[in-house]
């Protein structure tokens, strides 16, 4: 009876240790409703460290979060400090018409698969390639007049600041 109990206790502890290791995974993909998987096996020409990987995730995740609301809501002050440089006056100007247009542009996430093919070797920049099933609806009001669905493919530029990355660049391509 008394080694029952010892391996319920074991077994609990582990599970805890697991759920406690897996919960800034299952927290980031919650928060920003983009769930983001990062391979970072071919990058080149340095290999992306567990700390850099996990703030990418994160970043890249809250980025997209970031723009679908942006969209959706057609204000560019919730693009937020996500993007900069080109990926922000692009995403700024996107929003700005479609605004004027009285349309609305909603994104469904149903996943990121996204890899690594550069890490500069300073560590200053990071280029993606990302490979996203989306539904993206085009909204007049609250009425749907337009639906896509299908897999995407961007391709992201991304750089360090402050305590986050920042997405610098950011294109639909037809393919990698």
């Amino acid at each position: 009876m008394r080694a029952r109990i010892q391996v319920r206790h074991l077994l609990f502890g582990m599970l805890t240790a697991l759920l406690a290791a897996a919960a800034p995974l299952l927290l980031s993909a919650a928060e920003t409703g983009f769930a983001v998987i990062l391979d970072t096996s071919q990058s080149q020409p340095r290999h992306v460290e567990e700390t850099t990987m996990a703030s990418v995730e994160r970043d890249y995740g809250h980025a997209w979060h970031a723009m679908a609301a942006a969209l959706e809501e057609n204000k560019i002050g919730l693009l937020g400090s996500d993007f900069v440089g080109l990926a922000k006056e692009q995403l700024s100007q996107a929003i700005a018409e479609q605004s004027k247009s009285g349309l609305k542009r909603r994104y469904i996430d149903h996943g990121h698969q996204v890899r690594v093919v550069f890490y500069s070797s300073d560590g200053s920049a990071m280029e993606l390639h990302d490979t996203v099933r989306l539904e993206i609806q085009l909204l007049d009001g609250d009425k749907v007049v337009q639906h896509e669905q299908g897999t995407f493919h961007f391709l992201a530029l991304m750089t360090p600041a402050e305590n986050s990355w920042k997405v610098r660049l950011l294109e639909s391509v037809s393919g990698f």
